[in-house]
């Protein structure tokens, strides 16, 4: 987990050490100093895990053996910033890490959290190219946080459990970027067309959403870990060989709208398999996907930019 000792990376670090199968190593960095204390206290908690923490010059050594890497690290978006404020700070944050990634563990699965994440991964996907070392079935967008959201809110509406509601959401990870296919659900019919547009946008901003209401104290971090943690899990499945294990993801290929674009993929032993067709949408829906396409474009061809002239400043 590079980003450890923040806001997502304690709880998402909290949440691999108490699930990670027997046996897993994980393995903590982030530029705080704490960040070896960090690991300290969870290998208190007692599972099959081992835990050990970096700070400073080692992230390398953070990195050697690693076979999944989750990166929440970067700044948190504030009152009244975009995801795409944050670019110019996470981007080079993210180039530096990759580029160790691809230098210690070069067949690792990168799973990136740190937004913009319509931007960080394609940028992510240039350092990797840089390096002779890109697979894009190895590397991830972690765009499920708009998963869990979409869960929660469509299964307040319907009345029923959180546990037994399943939606897709697919696009990208900002605004309206973010799709979620509520025709999908059983149940949709019973939800006026007012109401599906204002459950859509809501989930579209949840993210501010939460920032707002932090009132200037930080973004999305408990959800997150979630979202990450439930990301990273499923990974590790993929890994061990465990079959039909699928998330939504931001990843290069399997799309007619874009380059990159978040879909269900199905996770094997290198990382994600293949993608599964979202199907038949509503006209809203398909409204939401047509008009995304032109701000995806966008959003991937400022990380592939602002990597060209990243990796000429820092040959």
């Amino acid at each position: 987990v590079l980003g450890a000792a923040g806001g997502i990376g304690q709880p998402l670090s909290m949440i691999l050490k108490n699930n990670l199968p027997a046996g897993s190593k994980l393995s903590l960095y982030d530029v705080a100093p704490f960040t070896p204390g960090v690991a300290t206290d969870l290998s208190h908690i007692p599972t099959d895990v081992e835990v050990s923490g970096f700070t400073g010059d080692d992230l390398p050594k953070a990195l050697e053996c690693c076979d999944v890497v989750v990166i929440p690290a970067g700044v948190a978006r504030k009152p009244g910033m975009t995801r795409d404020d944050l670019f110019n700070i996470n981007a080079s944050i993210i180039a530096n890490l990759v580029r160790n990634c691809a230098r210690v563990c070069p067949k690792a699965c990168i799973c990136i959290i740190t937004n913009p994440v319509n931007s960080t991964v394609p940028l992510a996907a240039e350092v990797l190219k840089s390096e002779g070392v890109y697979d894009k079935h190895r590397l991830f967008g972690v765009s499920a946080l708009d998963v869990l959201r979409s869960e929660t809110f469509l299964a307040a509406e319907l009345g029923i459990s959180n546990q037994r509601i399943l939606v897709p959401v697919i696009g990208g990870h900002s605004g309206t970027t973010i799709i979620p296919l509520l025709s999908k659900v059983i149940g949709y019919e019973q939800i006026s067309e007012d109401r599906i547009k204002a459950l859509t946008e809501r989930i579209q901003n949840a993210g501010t959403e939460v920032v707002e209401a932090k009132a200037g104290a930080g973004s999305a971090t408990l959800s997150m870990a979630t979202a990450g943690a439930r990301f990273a899990l499923k990974v590790v499945k993929g890994l061990m060989g465990e079959p039909g294990v699928n998330e939504y993801s931001y990843v290069e290929g399997g799309s007619k709208v874009s380059s990159f674009f978040a879909q269900s993929v199905v996770f094997g032993v290198n990382g994600w398999e293949r993608v599964l067709d979202y199907g038949k949408v509503s006209a809203y829906e398909q409204s939401l996907i047509d008009g995304a396409a032109s701000q995806l474009a966008t959003n991937i061809n400022k990380g592939v930019e602002f990597a060209k002239k990243w990796l000429s400043e820092n040959k």
